[in-house]
């Protein structure tokens, strides 16, 4: 097999560099360029891929995957022009990213919505989300649209009530009742399951659940309902201009398949949610 594994230290090196900003693709070199680079966080999205790797390398691609533990050198890599293409977020935290780091508010762009990783709340103290101790500990991403998203599952929970409004703008600062005296812990998405036995409850990201192994601590998820599965649907970003490239066109023709879907079913266990119209 042809696929290059680009980890750790190759992931910082790629955008050791200053954002300078984006360019385009250009249908004709795209045309003709057969080597394709995927940056991804590594469960599930690298996974997912390496399952179509061998598809791509029957089109005549090398293909090369760029794994990242974080939620912010992926952009970052992509937007300097190192990677074609990334797998690892969706539409509210890309675009979210791109309003705080880009030049101009469409320089990447979604180019597919692939599967759906409902938020969850896990604990390893509780065995039921409505048992909250007063003065309960509670960890959520500390990431814009991911602590809203987080604190909107706290309040469907009956655990605390927002001020009405702010949907993705949320923070902890709007929560106007807090009956069991909860304290909410800020931390980095890819940290929150991490501190799993340490607080009382977890929210995490459907990725980084599976990362850190604690998806038998799962109490609830968010509804898997379509609206949610839309607006949440982990994308395959690309830079402006980059939609309709060929390499984009092929990745797109071998990831949106029935082979993807069992692959994810078989997995997964419900935390990823395929959400494409299978090609």
């Amino acid at each position: 097999m042809n696929t290059k594994f680009v980890k750790g230290l190759l992931a910082c090196a790629l955008v050791a560099a200053p954002l300078t900003g984006c360019s385009s693709g250009s249908g004709d070199d795209a045309a003709e360029d057969k080597t394709i680079t995927i940056g991804a966080s590594v469960t599930p999205h690298a996974e997912i891929i390496n399952n179509i790797v061998p598809d791509l390398e029957e089109l005549g691609y090398t293909v090369e995957v760029v794994e990242f533990s974080d939620y912010v050198k992926p952009n970052q890599a992509l937007y300097e022009g190192e990677l074609d293409c990334n797998y690892f977020q969706h539409t509210p935290y890309l675009e979210d990213w791109v309003a705080n780091n880009c030049k101009n508010e469409d320089d990447l762009v979604s180019a597919a919505k692939i599967h759906f990783e409902p938020l969850g709340i896990y604990s390893s103290k509780h065995t039921d989300v409505s048992d909250v101790p007063d003065g309960a500990q509670i960890a959520v991403p500390n990431d814009t649209t991911n602590e809203a998203r987080a604190l909107q599952l706290l309040q469907a929970q009956g655990i605390i009530t927002l001020a009405e409004g702010k949907g993705l703008e949320a923070t902890k600062a709007d929560i106007v009742e807090n009956p069991y005296n909860v304290e909410i812990i800020e931390l980095a998405a890819e940290v929150v399951p991490t501190k799993l036995n340490e607080v009382d409850f977890a929210i995490a990201n459907g990725n980084n659940a599976l990362n850190a192994d604690i998806t038998d601590y799962l109490l609830v998820t968010e509804s898997t309902d379509s609206e949610a599965a839309d607006q949440y649907a982990n994308v395959i970003a690309v830079r402006k201009g980059d939609e309709d490239s060929q390499k984009i066109k092929d990745l797109l023709s071998v990831l949106e398949t029935q082979k993807t879907v069992d692959f994810i079913e078989e997995n997964y266990n419900g935390v990823v949610v395929p959400v494409f119209e299978v090609k």
